[in-house]
């Protein structure tokens, strides 16, 4: 039951998606006090929406893992029932909002930094957080 590289791979996408949220909450901007708070922003949904993606692909492959080697049809349903879970939230979200976010957001940011970015957010948006999301 050794770990491949893919399964630590989306396990550690998951945590730097987790501690971006946290860091993201923590963080005091004008933009929480109002109306949708961070919720209005399509950045933060497809955060929330990559991070519970990749949840679930750890989940599945936990589940892959512990019932390897069963012979249960019980298991083996419920696990092709995750999969097909998971495969559906990369085809119908997860995929098309991420490119859809990145391509706008770089897109916009190139053209007018101020329409998307404005440089008031560096002081509440270090850098790192901004290409992190």
């Amino acid at each position: 039951m050794a770990l491949v590289p893919c399964q630590v791979l989306r396990a550690a996408i998951l945590l730097s998606y987790c501690s971006i949220l946290c860091n993201y909450k923590a963080i005091d901007m004008p933009a929480h006090q109002t109306y949708g708070g961070s919720w209005k922003f399509l950045t933060f949904i497809d955060l929330v929406i990559q991070a519970v993606f990749f949840g679930i692909c750890v989940l599945t492959d936990l589940s892959s893992l512990l019932t390897r080697g069963n012979d249960s049809q019980e298991q083996e349903r419920q696990l092709k029932k995750l999969i097909s879970l998971r495969d559906w939230m990369m085809a119908v979200l997860a995929f098309p909002v991420g490119v859809f976010v990145v391509t706008m957001f770089w897109s916009i940011y190139i053209y007018d930094r101020e329409l998307v970015y404005p440089k008031l957010l560096d002081n509440f948006i270090p850098g790192w957080l901004n290409h992190g999301m």
